[in-house]
């Protein structure tokens, strides 16, 4: 049996677009099969008010749920995030998506709008998949938060992570520890001052220094 409350999708075209038949006859198939609940299809160059306010730059342009997806997709990537537009702990997989295409705005923009998204973050650093481009991705965010309350309640999360065993986790978690430049982050950071890493035990220093100085 179909869910009820399968998601409507949104898709921008253009005339001469090369990929966006592929895409329509995707969704327009996951609409028959019920995955979908509706898609409206709109084309940029008949109607270009639409596509200004969302800000859409290039088609085929998808929004499933809260996800807009750029380029062409297979209708299998298109059903994965048909599957995860109802579950809110997939938006970190979204966030690396972003990512990794350059679009790191975007996450901060989302977080902005809901900060209930943050924690995402640090469960996306924590990840051993997530790449190194994600990872300096996640840190261009978490700076644009320095010394937040966002970044404050973070703490508790940020300090069970100086205790992973991967030590680029450790030491992203006290770089962004140190960020927090709140005091409470202190009895997380000292431990790392005698880590089996010298990057580690580095970083700790350093964030130990910012907390010590927004003080």
């Amino acid at each position: 049996m179909m869910s009820q409350h399968s998601p409507e999708a949104l898709l921008f075209i253009a005339t001469g677009c090369q990929h966006c038949p592929s895409v329509l006859q995707s969704l327009g198939e996951l609409v028959k099969t019920g995955a979908l609940s509706k898609l409206e299809v709109i084309n940029i160059q008949q109607n270009p008010v639409p596509a200004t306010e969302l800000n859409v730059r290039s088609v085929p342009w998808v929004r499933i749920g809260p996800f807009e997806l750029t380029g062409l997709r297979t209708k299998k990537e298109y059903q994965q995030w048909i599957q995860r537009a109802d579950d809110p702990s997939t938006m970190g997989d979204y966030f690396g998506e972003l990512m990794l295409s350059g679009e790191i705005h975007k996450v901060h923009d989302i977080i902005h709008d809901k900060p209930e998204y943050f924690p995402l973050l640090f469960d996306l650093m924590a990840n051993p998949d997530t790449s190194l481009s994600v990872r300096i991705g996640i840190g261009a965010v978490v700076e644009d938060f320095a010394g937040s309350e966002l970044l404050i309640q973070s703490i508790e999360q940020l300090g069970e992570y100086t205790k992973h065993p991967d030590n680029h986790v450790r030491t992203d978690a006290c770089h962004y520890l140190g960020l927090s430049r709140n005091k409470n982050a202190i009895n997380y950071i000292q431990p790392l001052l005698k880590d089996d890493n010298e990057e580690t035990r580095e970083v700790a220093a350093e964030a130990l220094e910012e907390i010590n100085e927004a003080s």
